[in-house]
């Protein structure tokens, strides 16, 4: 079967399998599994401090899990299993299961060469770069290019292709032009537009997108939701994400994963989640017996 047809016949494109996180006696994820199905959008959602980042994070290579596996595409990227000191110190749940296989810890950057890319909490743009550099230095990732062909100036074609991909880019998201200002000068919500952007110039197949509606108002939060589901037909991406606004979530999810105190309390389709009543225990609380 060549690459093309399996690739094709992939209809998860991120399964996680019994992943947990341990951070010395703190069990920030314990023996999640999710799976995330080509084209769709998925929700990770729970309160605060429920683990969702840390989940993210051991997806796309910023922690090595304690345990577990992550396929993408149907392949191994990331397997784990408690070693050293952790082998005694570990709380979560099937510590042998993976023993037997090899450990698999990329980096976050060949991660993103696989087709994974993501936004965070927190926007982290290049402060001190304009909002085409932003985007220009991400299409770097895909350049055809090499050291024979930088020293000796072979690669101005290759810079000029991603130069006019770049500016195309932005027209398309909006933001061409503010494109020579610098990237952190922009308002609020045209920043989280630009690290979206600077997301999409990797060519993902998944992208990850970390609460994306933070500190936007309602006409924002709005404009977002119909901008995530534009940029999943136009570029025929699957997109998982966090999100704390509710409303966005119900809009636009097809399927939602709840997690609280990093284990797994729900899953399904919004109308189901919406009508949880452990999900909604664990955002509002349980009231006390008199």
């Amino acid at each position: 079967m060549s690459e093309k047809k399996a690739a094709s016949e992939v209809k998860n494109v991120l399964h996680v399998e019994n992943v947990t996180m341990q951070f010395g006696g703190v069990v920030a994820v314990n023996n999640l599994s999710l799976d995330i199905p080509q084209n769709r959008i998925i929700a990770l959602i729970g309160p605060n401090g429920a683990g969702k980042t840390t989940a993210f994070n051991c997806i796309t290579g910023v922690y090595q899990p304690t345990n577990g596996l992550v396929e993408f595409m149907g392949k191994p990227m990331v397997r784990s299993h408690p070693t050293g000191k952790m082998k005694k110190q570990y709380k979560g749940e099937n510590a042998e299961m993976y023993v037997g296989s090899g450990i698999i810890n990329p980096t976050p950057d060949k991660i993103t060469k696989l087709g994974i890319a993501r936004t965070f909490q927190n926007i982290r743009l290049w402060k001190s770069m304009t909002v085409f550099d932003n985007v220009l230095v991400a299409k770097h990732m895909r350049a055809k290019q090499n050291v024979f062909s930088a020293t000796f100036r072979g690669n101005a074609k290759e810079e000029r292709r991603m130069r006019d991909e770049t500016m195309a880019l932005l027209e398309e998201q909006g933001l061409d032009k503010v494109k020579d200002d610098l990237a952190t000068s922009l308002p609020y919500g045209l920043q989280r537009r630009l690290e979206i952007a600077r997301a999409l110039a990797t060519d993902p197949k998944l992208l990850l997108l970390d609460e994306p509606a933070a500190g936007m108002n309602p006409q924002e939060t709005q404009e977002l939701a119909e901008f995530i589901k534009e940029i999943r037909d136009k570029y025929k991406l699957t997109v998982f994400l966090i999100e704390h606004h509710m409303d966005l979530v119900m809009r636009i999810s097809d399927y939602i994963y709840v997690i609280d105190f990093g284990s797994e309390i729900a899953r399904g389709v919004p109308a189901e989640i919406q009508n949880n009543q452990r999900v909604i225990d664990a955002y509002l609380g349980v009231a006390e017996d008199e």
